[in-house]
């Protein structure tokens, strides 16, 4: 009995070695959560202590979208108050203010979550 368990054991810790780790499905390059944090903390006076709130946030929208959809709704959003012709393509179009809404939702939900004011 206990060399059943015991080759059963090595079998699952081999077979666990053997297989690479599976990718997050939403997992966001270290270089565009830093970027969010650094932005995140500067809209506090970049107090310290909103390095771990902002980075909670940032977690918390990566559990909701993949980076791909991130990156095209946080531009719609960003790039709504674009004076000119060219912030036109950001502010006219309804399925560009529905993303920009979306995203808008989803981040003033992770803010509450991780307690960080809005700003």
């Amino acid at each position: 009995m206990k060399r059943s368990i015991l080759l059963l054991l090595s079998a699952a810790s081999a077979a666990s070695l053997a297989a690479p780790p599976a990718a997050q499905v939403h997992d966001y390059p270290t270089s565009g959560r830093v970027e969010y944090v650094l932005e995140c903390m500067q809209k506090h006076d970049g107090k310290y202590e909103y390095l771990y709130k902002c980075s909670c946030v940032i977690d918390h929208i990566a559990k909701q979208m993949s980076y791909d959809e991130y990156v095209t709704m946080s531009t719609a959003l960003r790039n709504q108050t674009m004076a000119g012709e060219r912030g036109a393509l950001f502010r006219d179009p309804v399925p560009v203010k529905e993303m920009a809404g979306k995203y808008k939702a989803l981040q003033a939900s992770a803010d509450k979550a991780c307690y960080v004011p809005q700003r």
